[in-house]
């Protein structure tokens, strides 16, 4: 098909709409498709013993033959997360900056995977090809370095798409966002503003990263003992002001956790960062050193169970521990669905003795999104035709559309998009083209997408309701129950304390059978469909409970010998 002007540009939303994270989206024009970003999110609580969740790859496999190339953003996990999973679904080239690269590569190396021919390093402000497709990247402020906003320039017309970001006038690497460039932007024309959503609902505007160096840098010098600091392992202006400011308290730092020692590594060999000369430790160093003279550098934020600092808090680490004296920084906010996370790891924190800063008005975090203001400020600069809100739960969708309608955007050139979502744009008209798939894939151990709707269900029930098991021995020959019913729960009821609940639960299995008749007794599905009827409904009777019911048949017989169904 040839690339024509008069031909339409799709979008086509898999993630990151109506949810933070597992952000993707694919831009189609003719047979060409650009993939930007592929993040992952993770499970919420109901999502029980799922460890990542993914975007949904089958619109990507389907296309394959059309894939031109895959543009990373920054290097958060909810932007580049997915990127292993999805290289080994499809062969597509990679395009991210120096530190989004680096952290990629570790990952990939990881799960065995290769960087497609063709990826490379780009640069903000650089300038390239893929297909009919001519990207420019632009950089933006947020809350990791070397990040980056797209000007796709499409047969179609202009399109920018603005990453993360928030408009930091004091950075802590000195370099601001690209507000030229986006003016020069709206000189020549654009056809769509895609923009991050995240704080579209808070007002005025973001405070600088720097701010978070003045906290940190009057409790390093006034602590009395020990400071812990607990962050996103892969904000590195903070892990660089954490450095900077120890130095000039006269501590040292020790870095505790596996994903803050990769982002360390990564991040000071590609120049990313800093590292003062001796500041840097082990963690055995550390311990021998005076506490005033000592600041751990660990992973935790968000107070998951295996994390450094919640197996500190817990007394369960064995390089160090949390101790009477300390004072701990939580230089974070929970990730929504991991509020009760941290604030028990807080609770463990003040056991133990230790001085716990969390609270927002300390001074120990800032986002890295822009509020309001700042979004104002990007719908101005750019001068859009039509306006997609994307990045954030679906309240910041509507309230960033609402925005964008008072900057003077007419509704009809306003989306508010979910996923799945494809929008096609001409330069005269914006319209919903359709749907695409786009379902949470779950990852559990080694399988990815086994775990669906039915297995979750499956095993919030098993938490909440336990499991009972009714064993049968039935004789073929005989058409007879000769052994059992025998039944066993765990997670139920204790069965030592309910053996009347359970005799009753047997008699009535008994009478379920009889009911049945001997000449039905083979017949394994009715025997199990009559089980599950019976002590379901007399378990729920008595109480109020719905344990889920595994009726497991053995069958006796001279010719088949003994058959477990």
């Amino acid at each position: 098909m040839s690339k024509r002007k008069d031909q339409a540009l799709t979008v086509a939303f898999i993630g990151g709409l109506g949810e933070v994270g597992k952000n993707m989206m694919v831009f189609g024009h003719g047979d060409d498709m650009l993939i930007v970003d592929a993040g992952l999110t993770f499970p919420r609580d109901e999502d029980l013993g799922v460890d990542v969740v993914l975007p949904d790859f089958s619109y990507l496999v389907e296309h394959r033959d059309k894939l031109r190339g895959l543009v990373i953003t920054h290097g958060h996990e909810d932007h580049l997360g997915a990127v292993p999973y999805l290289l080994k679904e499809v062969e597509v080239p990679v395009y991210a900056t120096g530190l989004a690269l680096g952290l990629l590569e570790d990952k990939l190396q990881e799960q065995g995977v290769r960087l497609p021919a063709g990826s490379r390093r780009v640069s903000p402000g650089e300038k390239f090809t893929v297909a009919c497709f001519a990207v420019e990247t632009f950089r933006v402020n947020h809350s990791i370095a070397d990040c980056v906003g797209l000007a796709i320039d499409s047969p179609t017309g202009l399109v920018v798409h603005t990453g993360d970001f928030k408009f930091d006038q004091t950075p802590v690497d000195g370099k601001v966002s690209d507000l030229h460039r986006l003016a020069e932007y709206a000189q020549r024309g654009v056809l769509v503003l895609l923009s991050d959503s995240t704080n579209a609902d808070r007002p005025g505007f973001t405070p600088s990263e720097k701010q978070v160096g003045k906290a940190l840098d009057e409790i390093f010098r006034t602590a009395s003992g020990r400071v812990l600091v607990t962050t996103f392992a892969s904000n590195v202006h903070r892990i660089q002001q954490v450095l900077w400011f120890a130095r000039k308290a006269g501590r040292r730092v020790a870095v505790v956790g596996r994903s803050m020692e990769r982002t360390v590594e990564v991040a000071s060999r590609l120049g990313y960062l800093e590292v003062p000369e001796g500041v840097l430790v082990e963690v055995e160093e550390a311990n021998r050193l005076r506490d005033t003279g000592v600041v751990l550098l660990t992973t935790g934020s968000q107070g998951e169970p295996l994390s450094a600092l919640a197996r500190m808090a817990n007394g369960e680490y064995r390089r160090a521990e949390v101790r009477q004296g300390d004072t701990v920084v939580i230089a974070a906010t929970p990730v929504p669905g991991n509020e009760r996370l941290v604030a028990r790891t807080i609770d463990q924190l003040f056991r133990r003795g230790a001085e716990v800063v969390y609270e927002a008005h300390r001074g120990v975090h800032v986002s890295g999104h822009a509020s309001r203001e700042e979004l104002k400020l990007m719908i101005n600069l750019v001068k859009p035709r039509f306006f997609v809100p994307i990045h954030g739960h679906y309240r910041h969708l509507v309230r960033h559309a609402e925005l964008a309608r008072e900057l003077g955007i007419p509704d009809r050139n306003v989306a508010v998009a979910e996923n799945g979502v494809v929008l096609e744009f001409t330069p005269d008209r914006v319209r919903d083209a359709g749907r695409v798939p786009a379902e949470n894939v779950m990852v559990d151990g080694l399988g990815i997408g086994d775990v669906g709707s039915v297995v979750l269900r499956d095993r919030l029930q098993l938490a909440q309701e336990g499991v009972v098991v009714v064993f049968l021995v039935l004789d073929r020959t005989s058409q007879k129950v000769v052994a059992g019913p025998d039944i066993v729960s765990r997670g139920f009821v204790y069965v030592r304390e309910a053996e009347g609940l359970m005799n009753e639960g047997r008699q009535k299995v008994e009478e379920a059978l009889r009911r049945l008749g001997p000449q039905r007794l083979g017949d394994w599905p009715a025997v199990k469909a009559a089980v599950r009827d019976a002590l379901g409904r007399f378990l729920h009777e008595r109480t109020g409970r719905r344990p889920v019911l595994l009726p497991l048949i053995l069958e006796v017989g001279e010719e088949r010998g003994i058959v477990a169904q």
